[in-house]
């Protein structure tokens, strides 16, 4: 089952809550093509037994989702939070330090509600230069490293500087590149997942 941000339906007893920004929000696309959605069917094809809500939001930044996720964790209670902000903070050049203050306020909140954190990196356009898109890239790591979770290291490998999988904007994957970024963060994601009692063997992904 997948939930919008605004789904009145009820959670299922294992839920992933993705929390993040047009990039997990199929941002110009039916909602169906989105990795999310595409993430829902793998684990309903392999046997995992959960369900996700989408709480993604197209231009959320860190300070947004620091005030929204205390009443996703309280309403959903899920077992797993894949946690993809900062792109929208990075746009705009806010301080990096203040960026990884809020995502890791935002992963304690997580734990202390229960659930395992998976932390999915970001890479800003070349044009932003390496003077602050350095510092940015390499604050997803850090932060990993600090706080003890998986990191996917950057969300849109293989994907970004392709145009054939890329919207007109140069910023957000088209159809053709949402299966990329699903299999970019499915072995990062893979180990946390706990396999529902019926169903066929999963693929976790590469050994």
């Amino acid at each position: 089952m997948l939930i919008g941000p605004q789904g009145a339906a009820a959670a299922p007893s294992r839920t992933i809550l993705v929390f993040g920004d047009s990039l997990s929000a199929a941002y110009g696309l039916d909602a169906d093509r989105g990795w999310v959605a595409l993430l829902q069917r793998r684990l309903q094809a392999q046997g995992y037994g959960y369900g996700i809500v989408n709480a993604s939001i197209s231009g959320e930044t860190t300070s947004g989702g620091l005030q929204r996720l205390p009443r996703a964790l309280r309403l959903h209670r899920p077992a797993i939070v894949i946690l993809e902000l900062g792109a929208n903070d990075g746009l705009r050049g806010l301080p990096v330090g203040a960026i990884r203050d809020r995502l890791t306020r935002m992963t304690g909140l997580a734990e202390q509600a229960g659930a395992k954190v998976l932390l999915l990196g970001i890479r800003l356009p070349p044009n932003y230069g390496p003077r602050y898109g350095d510092p940015f890239a390499a604050m997803y790591g850090e932060l990993a490293q600090q706080l003890h979770v998986p990191l996917v290291p950057f969300l849109l490998k293989g994907v970004a500087l392709k145009s054939e999988l890329m919207q007109a904007d140069g910023l957000h994957p088209n159809a053709e590149g949402e299966p990329l970024v699903l299999d970019t963060v499915w072995p990062y994601l893979a180990p946390l997942l706990q396999r529902s009692s019926m169903g066929p063997e999963p693929d976790r992904g590469p050994r």
